[in-house]
């Protein structure tokens, strides 16, 4: 006699589905993201007699693994996502991509075509493992059902230990039907972190004190230590400079934070990482959009780089002292024996790079998102959707605590935003989920409405920041292509997004003015259900500070009034550079 198939049946024989519920409700999941299918159509069947595990039916694969990752974003634990084989599969790629380069502890689950039946070309099979490959941190194909549990108990382990990642599971159908009479495991011990070496903290701490212009750079690995490494830099009084990933990992209101740095970055953070002569990077991975021209980062530093992976360490900038080491256990041995020291030079020119910040003040894109930013309490969740929206919020929102701030990164997936906000809401109903999208990405995943309304979810707030442009790729085009806006127009066939929510009854307002925008936001965040804010804002903005492609962070147009050709500064690079952006 095999085990229950759930506590809905306990004289049901289990079958592979339902030890696949098994082992994920023993596991602690209580959420996933799906949509079903014929291959997947009996782990959908076995759900049913496992109500512990709540099931999000999306309207899209797409929407489904980017709540998924909202999800786990918002919490740091695992998200989970199910699809079935096919086309079902592959629309899960573009989530798998995303989550591989922003680190994101992603399992997911899909169905395939019965054993005897793969490699035939089979109705709605694809070899998804093999198209995933590159795109995840481990992916399987099972083929014992006696080993379905252990494989996703693995699963598991791989993508939330060390630097988490996305992990696939592909299960046969026959697999799913198979009868299982095996032992359901039970989760893994998380391996201990890895500390540093205490001769290379040592090293570290002396060139700390030797340091005249230091400067401490946080990425997306750092934001399960923010209390430690707020810590670290207080007690050696090192200015710090979030990405874009690694937003909240210390806290905006502190007087050391500089911003983010990098292509749309602060004046002080690219001020400051090219004049520094110590910079400590930690759980970043120094992509090209934070580095700029790489042999023009961090001309005159010695660079510190302590990451979890080791294959990031050196692999763009040269590395002058390399540090694996988990980012806590990294603040925690650096922080023990800190000096302050004082430098009041570097401080004095820090404060004049920070006055040249120029905050929007009239009506357009960067004015609305400030707005919207403002009014927001340190609990809420903000998501971004992707383009120049994105970079506006990532430089007014002010963040005091980490996961707050979710957003695609390292892919820089359109139409992530609203569906990984809807993820983040569900996560913690208790405050609020925002999201900024523009009106190009929000098309892409807008079914997602119905999940929001089927399931009653009351806490996410959308506003859509309508300029009926893809507005990046036009300032692209307006800088360095002479304003030759190719398939960049959208405002001819844009919906009315107000009655577009109003269809999926979702509550909708709309701004076009500064007059009207103070009364919309009021009513957008206090109607007690979900919303939809539409703000309409001119159509030919630019987002700056901007660091041209090819250009070093020193070569930066600082405001939209100097941006009067494709050429920012006077530097001998800066043709290099401007041919250089033509090719991006």
């Amino acid at each position: 006699m095999g085990q229950s198939n759930g506590p809905g049946d306990s004289r049901r024989e289990m079958n592979g589905a339902g030890a696949l519920w098994a082992t994920l409700a023993n596991h602690g999941i209580t959420t996933v993201f799906g949509y079903p299918g014929g291959a997947i159509m009996p782990v959908y069947d076995a759900l049913t007699f496992y109500p512990e595990v709540r099931h999000v039916l999306a309207r899209h694969e797409q929407g489904a693994i980017h709540a998924a990752e909202g999800w786990a974003k918002a919490t740091g634990e695992i998200g989970v996502c199910i699809a079935t084989s096919g086309p079902g599969a592959t629309n899960l790629v573009t989530g798998l991509a995303d989550a591989m380069l922003d680190s994101v502890p992603l399992l997911a689950i899909t169905g395939n075509v019965a054993r005897h039946l793969m490699g035939t070309d089979a109705f709605q099979e694809a070899d998804i493992t093999g198209i995933t490959l590159p795109i995840t941190k481990h992916n399987y194909v099972v083929r014992e059902v006696s080993e379905l549990p252990r494989v996703i108990a693995e699963a598991i382990r791989i993508a939330r230990s060390g630097r988490p990642g996305p992990v696939l599971v592909d299960i046969p159908k026959d697999i799913q039907l198979a009868a299982f009479a095996g032992e359901i495991p039970v989760p893994h011990a998380r391996p201990e972190a890895p500390q540093p070496l205490p001769e290379v903290v040592a090293r570290a701490q002396e060139l700390l004190r030797s340091a005249q212009r230091p400067v401490m750079m946080l990425g997306g690995g750092t934001v399960d230590a923010a209390p430690e490494l707020t810590a670290l830099a207080r007690a050696w009084d090192i200015p710090v400079i979030t990405t874009l990933m690694g937003l909240g990992s210390f806290p905006s209101s502190d007087p050391l934070w500089l911003g983010m740095p990098g292509m749309h970055g602060s004046v002080a953070a690219n001020r400051a990482i090219s004049e520094a002569d110590v910079l400590l990077g930690i759980g970043l991975r120094f992509d090209d959009r934070v580095t700029g021209r790489v042999n023009g980062f961090a001309p005159k530093a010695s660079i510190i780089h302590v990451d979890l992976d080791a294959a990031e360490i050196g692999k763009i900038v040269r590395t002058h002292l390399p540090v694996r080491s988990d980012a806590r256990e990294a603040a925690l041995a650096l922080t023990e024996g800190a000096q302050k020291l004082e430098r009041p030079e570097w401080r004095a020119q820090i404060e004049e790079w920070k006055s040249r910040t120029v905050m929007p003040e009239h009506w357009g894109a960067g004015y609305a998102v400030k707005a919207v930013v403002d009014r927001l309490e340190p609990d809420d969740i903000l998501s971004s959707d992707v383009g120049q929206h994105q970079m506006l919020a990532a430089q007014l929102a002010r963040f005091e605590k980490p996961r707050r701030w979710i957003n695609s990164g390292g892919l820089g997936t359109m139409g992530f935003g609203f569906p990984a906000a809807i993820g983040a809401g569900m996560a913690e109903p208790g405050v609020r989920s925002v999201v900024i999208a523009g009106d190009g990405g929000f098309q892409m995943t807008l079914q997602e409405l119905a999940t929001l309304k089927m399931y009653d979810i009351r806490n996410v707030k959308i506003c859509i920041i309508n300029n009926s442009f893809l507005g990046m790729v036009r300032q692209w085009q307006e800088l360095f292509h002479e304003k030759r806006y190719s398939e960049v127009w959208l405002g001819d066939s844009n919906p009315d997004f107000v009655k577009l929510a109003e269809a999926y009854n979702v509550p909708g307002y709309r701004a076009s003015n500064a007059e009207e925008l103070p009364a919309a936001i009021d009513a957008w965040l206090n109607d007690p259900h979900s919303a939809l804010l539409e703000v309409v804002v001119p159509n030919e903005h630019g987002v700056f500070p901007m660091v041209p492609a090819g250009a070093a962070l020193y070569e930066m147009i600082e405001t939209e009034a100097k941006a009067v050709s494709a050429e920012p500064t006077t530097s001998p690079t800066t043709a290099a550079a401007t041919e250089e952006a033509k090719r991006a």
